[in-house]
């Protein structure tokens, strides 16, 4: 009987694997670790160098932070602590533009992919959102995509990760 129950679970787990993978889409496995860098905040407006930075606009960076890790861990990735590479990372003004230092602390952290994002504030009308996930290894892209949004508002932040996440990062299907 126990052996009985052994092969059952062995079978479900089978079974139970591939759809998890399948949920997320081609190039990203379930299970993975992730080194998170955060998102980084680019305000290139006018009103930006004029006044400094505003703290509406650092609670939505840390909003989207969050939201973006949440959608990790709901997609059954694992965030790394990034405690090992704290003094390297706080050397970088932006680990999505440092030439490769975000993998090199990815694969130090032993992490299975390097995800970075940004926006870039143009205008209190035009943001630049940026998600890319790449391979430490490699560098190799294995997701990633911008989009613009307008306002700046939590609403339009929120909805702009939302639509990166749901339609490029965790996308089903056929790779594109």
């Amino acid at each position: 009987m126990k052996a009985l129950a052994t092969l059952l679970l062995i079978a479900l787990a089978a079974l139970v694997s591939p759809l998890a993978a399948a949920e997320l889409g081609p190039g990203l496995e379930a299970g993975a670790k992730v080194a998170f860098f955060g998102v980084h905040f680019i305000d290139t407006s006018h009103e930006g160098a004029v006044n400094g930075p505003r703290p509406d606009e650092a609670k939505r960076v840390a909003d989207g932070a969050a939201q973006i890790e949440a959608a990790l861990h709901e997609h059954g990735l694992e965030t790394l602590a990034l405690d090992p590479v704290r003094a390297q990372l706080d050397r970088v003004v932006n680990p999505a533009d440092c030439n490769g230092c975000e993998l090199r602390m990815a694969r130090e952290l032993g992490a299975d992919y390097a995800m970075v994002a940004e926006v870039q504030k143009v205008s209190n009308l035009i943001l630049s959102m940026n998600i890319v996930v790449r391979e430490p290894q490699s560098g190799a892209k294995v997701r990633g995509i911008s989009v613009d949004i307008r306002g700046n508002t939590d609403e339009s932040w929120h909805r702009g990760f939302s639509y990166i996440l749901r339609n490029n990062i965790f996308r089903k299907g056929e790779e594109r």
